[in-house]
């Protein structure tokens, strides 16, 4: 079993791809290559942790494109995953879910960076493509954002 992170996947989410220069002709088109490039790396047994902002659309349609991804997936909510309650979010496929931060050793998984001790390292997403702000260390974080991670989750060692 492996694990990885990943962040901001923005499923069904149109704007996102001007917002974030994304190359993709609309959302639809979209989700099917992020689908096709996390199910290219996660196995069935692997373990994935979102860092939130999922994605937009009904319950079904999540539910669909959640279902069609491998691995056991954990979300950490994000900026635009509030609007559903943690229920609805393990009804369209998520394990665990969490608020704030998800601790594990030396590693802190969060959706927007944050201040950590210089011996932990602060896994993140919410920024996208965008440069890390200088008020942070970037030798001890590390973004997740899908734009950076060519659209599939990157592997741990937990």
């Amino acid at each position: 079993m492996s694990t990885y992170a990943i962040a901001d996947t923005h499923f069904n989410h149109e704007n996102i791809i001007k917002y974030c220069n994304r190359p993709f002709k609309n959302a639809n088109h979209m989700n099917e290559y992020i689908m096709q490039k996390w199910n290219e790396t996660v196995k069935e047994d692997d373990l994935v942790y979102h860092l939130g902002d999922v994605g937009f659309g009904t319950n079904e349609q999540l539910k669909n494109l959640i279902g069609r991804l491998n691995g056991t997936k954990i979300l950490l909510i994000g900026n635009h995953d509030f609007k559903r309650g943690i229920n609805s979010w393990k009804e369209l496929g998520f394990e665990e879910i969490y608020k704030k931060k998800i601790e594990l050793g030396k590693y802190i998984l969060t959706h927007e960076p944050i201040q950590v001790d210089s011996e932990k390292i602060n896994i993140f997403g919410h920024i996208h493509d965008k440069p890390l702000a200088d008020i942070f260390n970037k030798n001890n974080h590390i973004c997740v954002s899908c734009d950076v991670t060519e659209y599939k989750p990157l592997k741990f060692e937990f």
